[in-house]
């Protein structure tokens, strides 16, 4: 049984140039059904996880087994980051703050999680990750303040919003200034960054802080090892996006599934309309709509993932249509399902997204029908582990193959060699910044 929680998204849907638009009225169009599942006796394809790959990520030896630049004996300030969102967009906030600081000389300063009362959230950084190992983990790659000088902690840091930057952002021309005239500063990283750009030393700051340094709290630990244990093993993490707010945001239209589903859409839309005719045909083929519960369970079978398989439902429990899941695989548990008690009612967004995202990196497999902020994180952090069963649904290739007009087990054929290549090649496993492509 799958108790429902709602969850909240944090995207925003790119908006079309009219010249791309003009070149992709020419595509086909998709159709939108609700797809059935051949028997599994017209299915003789290999499990994807049998499959040799002939690439994967690791973490890059420049990072783990380099030698660190030594700290300046001064810093020039102390920067605190500002994080919104979701706990997996702070974290990625975070990781990026701390490369900036680093790359600024600067002390970094504890960060700030933003209370958001559309996320129901009000938890700190200190009441989701262990403080005190998170400075021990920086020791060496960047200095860390537990608390500031009196003369400092008396006033409000200055604050430079970067979030909005675009195109070729310089922190050293832009924040730099800042930071030596007030020499306590506060920061919201750009959304698009450079890192590439960065020395060395200041990307092994941003690596180790995002995959060695951060923690949970031994409270939040002790619950997420628990719900880990009473999942029935193996098991495979499936994160999978089909709430209201994702799908309103995505302006994607799925005429075939249930009333009730619907109004939650139209309810969360707003003035966001969902694209019509040839452009939303487009849209869909792009890969910007969101798997439903039935297509990735369509995707699964494809991928001769057997419908016994137990699942973890990495979500919260606001996903729509989720029985479009559950009648093929009848195996899946989530959270709330597992854990029960007053300390696991009075946890809000980020300490159960906390819980998530424990369970994704030890499962036996993790799959998402989404490339979020979690999913990056997860799937960098798999890598981190030595742990190669992950899998992206691709969204693109069941739009082209089904606007193409294949269903059934054609359809299927189709599916499994995409994701298949894909998994083989190692592609979409992990996040560039810190991790390096091998060859197996």
């Amino acid at each position: 049984m799958v108790v429902r929680i709602p969850v909240r998204p944090t995207f925003s849907i790119a908006v079309f140039s009219l010249s791309i638009v003009l070149v992709l009225l020419l595509s086909s169009s998709s159709p939108y059904f609700k797809t059935p599942l051949p028997s599994t006796s017209q299915l003789e394809g290999k499990v994807i996880w049998s499959l040799r790959r002939m690439f994967e990520w690791r973490p890059c030896k420049w990072w783990l087994q380099g030698h660190l630049t030594a700290l300046p004996a001064e810093s020039n300030g102390y920067i605190r980051v500002d994080c919104y969102g979701g706990l997996n967009q702070m974290r990625r906030d975070l990781c990026d703050g701390v490369g900036i600081a680093r790359l600024l000389n600067a002390t970094l300063v504890l960060p700030k999680f933003e209370v958001a009362a559309y996320w129901n959230e009000s938890s700190g950084f200190a009441d989701v990750f262990d403080v005190d190992y998170f400075i021990q983990q920086m020791n060496g790659f960047i200095k860390v303040a537990k608390e500031l000088p009196l003369e400092i902690a008396s006033k409000e840091p200055f604050h430079v919003d970067c979030s909005k930057r675009k195109g070729q952002f310089d922190y050293i021309e832009s924040v730099l200034p800042s930071l030596l005239e007030h020499r306590y500063i506060s920061i919201t990283p750009a959304m698009s960054q450079r890192r590439d750009r960065y020395p060395q030393y200041a990307k092994a700051a941003l690596c180790q802080a995002c995959y060695s340094a951060l923690r949970l709290t031994s409270s939040l630990e002790k619950k997420a090892s628990e719900l880990l244990e009473a999942i029935p093993k193996p098991f495979l993490s499936l994160h999978l996006r089909f709430e209201p707010d994702m799908v309103a945001y995505s302006q994607c239209e799925y005429p075939n599934i249930s009333p009730g589903s619907i109004k939650a859409i139209k309810e969360a839309q707003g003035d966001r309309k969902p694209w019509t005719g040839e452009l939303a045909r487009i849209w869909r083929k792009r890969g910007k709509c969101p798997l439903t519960p039935n297509e990735t369970a369509f995707i699964l079978h494809a991928l001769s993932i057997p419908t016994n398989t137990n699942i973890y439902l990495a979500a919260g429990d606001g996903v729509m249509e989720i029985e479009g899941l559950t009648s093929t695989y009848t195996n899946v548990v989530t959270k709330s399902s597992l854990l029960s008690g007053e300390d696991f009612q009075s946890m809000h967004g980020n300490t159960k997204a906390a819980l998530d995202y424990y369970v994704s990196i030890n499962s036996d497999s993790y799959i998402a029908t989404y490339f979020g902020n979690m999913d990056k994180m997860v799937a960098a952090m798999r890598a981190f582990k030595g742990l190669d069963k992950t899998l992206f649904l691709s969204r693109r290739a069941f739009a082209e193959l089904t606007s193409q007009g294949l269903k059934g087990k054609e359809l299927m054929q189709a599916l499994s060699k995409a994701h298949m290549d894909d998994f083989v090649m190692g592609r979409g496993s992990a996040l560039p910044d810190c991790f390096c492509e091998f060859k197996l």
